[in-house]
């Protein structure tokens, strides 16, 4: 019986590849007879020891040769030479210098260079040195020196950790940043994994510990390391702050310790300065010296700590009228090192300044009356709130002035911060939780999703919130599934409904919205009829009334109040209002007064806020403009939208963005892009059950899929769309799609013949009677298309011209296009080729002129057998191989390379089978291959 061995993998290093890339290639270079050096700096706790850990590691086990490693002692900084001294003493073996020689002694830089390239003489020697910056200066002198000089043939390399590169100028250095979010992500599942709560860890606790964490790997180790089962499944509520990663806060603070008291005392002031700042904005410059100045700093140390950044070593950065810190850590780092005496006495010093700021008499006010009024001077929640940081403990008073000031004209994101420190001062549990919540709807609206729902959290649930419950189901409605959002919001409104109308009736409207994104025609009109009669708002009513009418099949009735609706959103500047005027545009199918209420409804969410509306503002104008045709429009707010909605945490709007993407990407750009943004729209509308994102991502696929002239795909995906059935799509959306559906049904050769009923001719019927219904100007275009596809012989022409009649009146390129390029293959077919060079030259130019690319390909392949020559564009590096070959053979060429039978060929391309097998086998005679496989080759190349 052998014995068994067990080989110990090295941790994981999350989110380091392009570190441990360019480590590698170092060492492959040593391994080679090549010296050199690397310097890898970041902030304290960013990986640096883990990596030199890894190389020092990896050296050994490989056997390459021997290792010199060192972690400086800050205690032995003064002491000459003792950085090098632990470096000696890790050697291996006997050195031809003694270590205790070099303390006692030192030793040169050039014999320290001889002396590593002793070391590596007979194999390659690794020197790995962590936080040199708290060597001594001769040691970190003589190494960096050394280091300098190896090179080609030296068989030494240096691999140096430290705060930065200021000490080791000249040597190639490598600065680590935080860790990205999938990578703290996957992190935090190893952490959670070894005391198996990985799969039990409250999104809200992840949230919040990944925030706090900032990127930092040893910080989020340490807040992890602190929390209970029961606080990381969220049973218990989190302490506030999070605890754990104190040694990461003393790292970052200890490399500020040897700067001047004055300017500690300033780093402590800005850091104070931001706390009622939203994230991010920085300290307000003229607070910050009216502050320093009270303190009593001298005008040569603000001058050396504002305006050089060395000042304040690199901790300060100066941005017009604001300052910075380089690092939020930072920040955390002054105020976790002050004394909480010290930081309340900062905080009053910054309120007393902020109170007696031009305008801010009203804060005396404000207090007198116990906050219950909120004066316009624009100071008066900054000093609140660093009142609130100066509190000892509750304050009830204060707390009810925090309340009553956190008001409009105020950003949400103070409002929040505002809310939130009232909450913390408040004693009464009733007022603390109905504070909670209000700071978390601030926070939404902010764009901050992740801080509100641990807003929420704090509320606790010990009895039913109704500002609670609408803040949940407005979050879940952007990044939850939409069943659980209407849930929540209709608890909402019937919780809110006897004391705050105005929220209730924001709740029934997003109960609404989750319907509308679900589908579920018969919720929506659940939502929307328990919305009070008489609504205060008569556009609102209008809309109301009108939507409910249509989705009853009363059309002329709702057609009429969705126009006084609209009309109303023409004079509303509220960003709600006009995005309601756009949705009743698009019901009407009024497509051009869409585009118009979402421009201006961007423009006003751009203007006035809130935040978290502007991805939702995009999509709706994005959406108007595919409407439109105006795909290029509508790909670039798309995209900007799914910036936005990645930004403040909508996953459910970035569904949506991507359906959006998909379709323009099956106009614009073909399969490969089309199938990339479908498949992302699908992956997050399967699990959240998002209807709308769902059918609009099939159509992409299917419309890309017709683009490529692969018609039995495309019919085949959009058949239980638009048929009844389980998979039946959106409401609202499924008739879009039909005229696709009966394109590529009877391009593939799926349509009943004889006159009998069947999916296609039904669908017909179905886009038939929605036409009635509908103002898009489209759609008796498309109507006129679908009755020539199905026309016999005789008729079709007479139907083509006629849907070519309504694209005049309707104007739009990409749907004439179609047009045309479905009735110039029809008259090639019927063997009328002069006839058909002209409808098929307009339509390649016109998807030519809107950017339909992957369109033109195919109207050019139809013009290529019609007999017209067409330019295309060259293959790449040389000729193009089908060049040798007839249009119709190129294009049964293409498809045969593509995986494609000689059947389907022959249903793409309305040839027969036979006249598929005679050009086949010449195309192979003139490429000179003898299979298919042989022939995909060739194309690829």
């Amino acid at each position: 019986m052998t014995p068994s061995t067990t080989v110990h993998s090295p941790p994981r290093l999350y989110g380091r590849s392009g570190e441990l890339a360019i480590l590698e290639t170092l060492s492959a270079r040593l391994r080679q007879g090549d010296g050199g050096a690397l310097v890898l700096t970041g902030l304290p706790g960013i990986g640096r020891t883990a990596l030199l850990d890894r190389a020092a590691a990896a050296h050994r086990e490989r056997g390459t040769g021997p290792v010199l490693s060192a972690t400086a002692a800050p205690v032995e900084q003064r002491l000459p030479y003792s950085g090098l001294h632990a470096l000696l003493c890790s050697a291996p073996g006997p050195l031809p210098l003694p270590p205790d020689r070099v303390l006692r002694e030192g030793i040169g830089p050039a014999a320290l260079l001889v002396l590593l390239r002793e070391l590596g003489a007979q194999r390659p020697l690794l020197v790995c040195v962590d936080d040199a910056h708290a060597w001594d200066a001769d040691s970190r002198a003589a190494l960096g020196f050394a280091a300098r000089r190896l090179g080609a043939g030296s068989r030494v390399a240096v691999v140096i950790g430290a705060g930065d590169e200021t000490s080791f100028a000249g040597l190639p250095a490598l600065r680590l940043g935080p860790l990205d979010d999938d990578a703290a992500a996957a992190l935090l599942d190893r952490l959670t994994d070894t005391t198996g709560a990985a799969d039990r860890v409250d999104p809200v606790v992840r949230g919040e510990l990944l925030r706090a964490a900032a990127g930092n790997p040893r910080l989020l180790t340490g807040l992890t390391g602190r929390l209970s089962p029961d606080q990381l499944a969220g049973r218990t509520e989190l302490p506030y702050p999070l605890p754990g990663g104190e040694d990461v806060l003393d790292a970052h603070a200890a490399r500020l310790d040897g700067l001047p008291p004055d300017t500690r005392t300033l780093l402590l002031l800005a850091a104070a300065a931001q706390e009622h700042e939203p994230q991010g904005a920085g300290a307000d410059a003229a607070l910050l010296l009216r502050a320093a100045t009270s303190a009593g700093l001298g005008p040569a140390a603000l001058d050396l700590a504002l305006l050089t950044p060395a000042g304040t070593a690199g901790a300060l950065q100066r941005a017009g009228n604001r300052v910075h810190f380089s690092h939020p850590l930072l920040r955390r780092a002054v105020l976790h090192r002050a004394s909480p005496h010290h930081r309340r006495a900062v905080h009053a010093l910054l309120a007393t300044l902020l109170t007696t700021a031009p305008g801010s008499a009203a804060l005396g006010r404000v207090l007198r009356a116990g906050g219950a009024t909120t004066p316009a001077g624009a100071p008066v929640l900054p000093a609140l709130v660093q009142r609130a940081c100066a509190a000892a403990g509750p304050d009830a008073g204060l707390a009810d002035a925090l309340e009553a000031a956190a008001v409009a004209p105020r950003p949400h994101a103070e409002r929040a911060a505002a809310l939130a420190r009232a909450a913390m001062l408040s004693t009464d549990e009733v007022l603390r939780a109905a504070r909670f919540a209000a700071a978390a709807e601030h926070t939404r609206l902010a764009g901050d999703a992740g801080r509100a729902r641990a807003l929420l959290a704090r509320v606790g649930g010990r009895t039913p919130h109704g500002g609670a419950h609408h803040v949940r189901g407005l979050l879940a409605l952007r990044d939850g599934p939409a069943a659980d959002a209407r849930e929540a919001l209709l608890t909402a409104a019937g919780l809110l409904a006897p004391h705050d109308p105005r929220r209730t009736l924001d709740a029934l409207m997003g109960a609404a919205e989750a319907a509308w994104a679900m589908g579920d025609a018969l919720a929506y009109l659940d939502a929307m009829t328990r919305i009070p009669v008489p609504v205060p708002d008569r556009a609102l009513a209008q809309y109301r009334d009108g939507m409910c009418a249509m989705l009853r099949g009363r059309i002329e009735e709702g057609h009429a109040l969705l126009r006084l609706c609209l009309d109303s959103a023409a004079r509303a500047h509220e960003p709600a209002a006009l995005l309601r005027g756009g949705v009743a545009a698009l019901v009407l199918g009024d497509v051009d007064a869409a585009c118009r209420a979402g421009a201006r409804a961007l423009a006003a969410v751009r203007a006035t806020g809130p935040d978290a509306l502007l991805p939702q503002a995009l999509e709706h104008l994005a959406y108007a403009e595919l409407r439109a045709g105006r795909h290029a429009r509508a790909r670039a707010h798309a995209l900007e939208g799914l910036h936005a909605a990645r930004r403040t945490g909508q996953p459910n709007t970035a569904s949506h963005l991507h359906a959006v993407l998909a379709l323009t990407a099956s106009v614009e750009d073909g399969t490969a892009a089309c199938a990339g943004h479908a498949d992302a729209a699908l992956a997050g509308a399967g699990p959240h059950g998002l209807a709308q994102a769902a059918t609009l991502a099939t159509w992409a696929l299917a419309r890309a899929d017709l683009a490529a002239g692969r018609c039995g795909e495309a019919a085949a995906r959009l058949d239980p769309l638009v048929r009844p059935g389980p998979r039946r799509g959106h409401f609202a959306a499924r008739m879009l799609a039909v005229p696709c559906f009966v394109e590529a049904s009877v391009l593939a050769g799926r349509v009943e013949r004889g006159g009998g009923a069947g999916p296609v001719t039904e669908a017909v019927a179905e886009f038939a009677v929605w036409t009635t219904c509908t103002t898009d100007p489209q759609a008796p275009a498309q109507l006129a298309r679908c009755h020539a596809l199905l026309a016999p012989p005789a008729e079709a022409a007479g139907r083509y011209e006629e849907a070519l009649a309504h694209h005049d009146r309707a104007g739009g390129d990409f749907e004439r296009a179609r047009t045309q390029l479905l009735y110039g293959a029809w008259l090639r077919r019927r063997r009328r080729t002069r006839e058909a060079r002209g409808p098929l030259r307009d339509a390649l130019v016109a998807f030519e002129r809107c950017g339909a690319r992957a369109w033109a390909g195919r109207a050019s392949g139809e013009l290529r057998a019609a007999g017209e020559a067409v330019d295309g564009p060259a293959a790449a590096g040389g000729a193009d191989p089908l060049a040798v070959l007839t249009p119709q053979q190129q294009r049964i060429a293409r498809c045969v390379a593509e995986g494609a039978t000689n059947r389907e060929v022959a249903l793409r391309l309305s040839v027969s089978t036979r006249t598929v097998d005679h050009h086949l086998r010449n195309v192979f005679a003139a490429l000179g291959v003898r299979s298919r496989t042989e022939l995909a080759r060739v194309l690829d190349r």
